[in-house]
């Protein structure tokens, strides 16, 4: 059985333009699914209109991409990612499972955060077809089966360990009350000590940014539900000992003020 998908988290809302955007997200097969989150494929067509800012916060996943010229692994990043469109184009991704990336890496992921590497760096020169045989193809299930196959030929062996990791990321991700590192280790009987060993080795994060990204991305949820929002109450359910601090992460993260990005987000109230 397949992961669950489950909806986009992290994209930050802009008012409506002209053009036409296409966002697609594919769960991997059962044989992958320890190791990769799901298939994105995102396709636009601005001809004729004024080139797009795009921005979506970081998430703790390591990302292959192919696209004309531009293919690539990037590790995580500790900012949000923003990228103009222009014209006509697409991409095709894979988000690898936190920690899923590291039986391919074969050394530490936190090498890997806020950087990004050739496909043949990792995959070796088998990888100088994967651009033009995946991108070849006008369908999104095409798309997808030749990645697959490309993965599932170069299946590293099973490693309990992604398996550990990629669960308590997704507690994390799943469970809003989790606001600190202590209570993962309670949670999960692990030494704080080897908790963030395993972070930065498999995620190529720690588990306190784990956390405050996770919590800032529920913010940006609230926010764009449109709901009248108590932001010193909002603070502390996210784990602040302030709305000052809170502020400060927010700003840094997505570029505005809480109070800005609730009054022109286009979702948001």
């Amino acid at each position: 059985m397949t992961r669950d998908v489950g909806k986009a988290r992290g994209i930050l809302r802009h008012a409506p333009e002209p053009g036409e955007f296409g966002h697609v997200r594919i769960a991997p097969s059962p044989a992958l699914a320890w190791l990769v989150q799901h298939y994105w494929i995102v396709r636009w067509d601005l001809r004729g209109h004024p080139p797009q800012v795009r921005e979506t916060l970081p998430h703790p996943n390591v990302h292959l991409t192919l696209e004309p010229g531009r293919s690539g692994i990037h590790g995580v990043h500790s900012g949000r990612f923003t990228c103009e469109l222009d014209g006509q184009g697409g991409v095709f991704g894979v988000k690898f499972r936190p920690g899923g990336f590291r039986p391919f890496l074969q050394r530490s992921v936190s090498t890997l955060r806020d950087r990004s590497l050739s496909l043949q760096d990792v995959f070796g020169p088998a990888a100088d077809a994967l651009e033009a045989e995946v991108l070849s193809q006008s369908e999104d299930g095409a798309m997808v089966a030749i990645a697959e196959r490309f993965l599932v030929a170069r299946m590293p062996p099973s490693d309990p360990v992604v398996a550990q990791v990629g669960d308590i990321v997704d507690i994390i991700a799943d469970d809003r009350d989790l606001i600190s590192v202590d209570q993962l280790v309670q949670r999960w009987h692990l030494d704080k000590r080897r908790l963030q060993r395993l972070f930065n080795d498999y995620v190529g994060a720690s588990p306190k940014w784990v956390i405050n990204r996770y919590r800032l991305h529920e913010a940006v949820e609230r926010l764009a539900a449109g709901v009248t929002v108590d932001w010193p109450q909002l603070a502390l359910d996210l784990g602040y000992f302030d709305q000052a601090h809170f502020i400060r992460d927010f700003k840094a993260l997505v570029g505005r003020t809480p109070g800005d990005y609730a009054r022109n987000d286009p979702g948001g109230g």
